[in-house]
């Protein structure tokens, strides 16, 4: 269904590929465009923006991460509090459709 497509950075210039993989992540996030810039340019603007993709907020690079396992469909995440064992955690996809009902 998809395939990998050669694509021009709008900051550097450089071609880089957007590949098929990528482009179902896109797709399975809801994301409509497609990329602009190379990884490497991508990288450095979301440092420059304080690792939030210019939305503000917390910058993840400051708070303490604690491994922990989903209590729903039992994948490996990380959370930004140590687990105490007396409630569930989930991870951030079952953590969302809990948050819809």
């Amino acid at each position: 269904m998809y395939q990998d497509k050669t694509k021009t950075c709008k900051d550097c210039g450089q071609d880089f590929v957007f590949t098929a993989s990528e482009q179902e992540f896109f797709e399975s996030k809801g994301f409509t465009n497609e990329p602009g810039r190379c990884p490497a340019c991508r990288a450095a603007k979301k440092a420059q923006s304080g690792g939030r993709g210019g939305r503000g907020g917390f910058q993840s690079r400051d708070r303490q991460m604690y491994d922990a396992v989903c209590a729903s469909c039992g994948k490996s995440t990380t959370v930004p509090f140590q687990p105490s064992g007396d409630k569930p955690v989930y991870c951030r996809d079952c953590f969302q459709s809990r948050r819809s009902y």
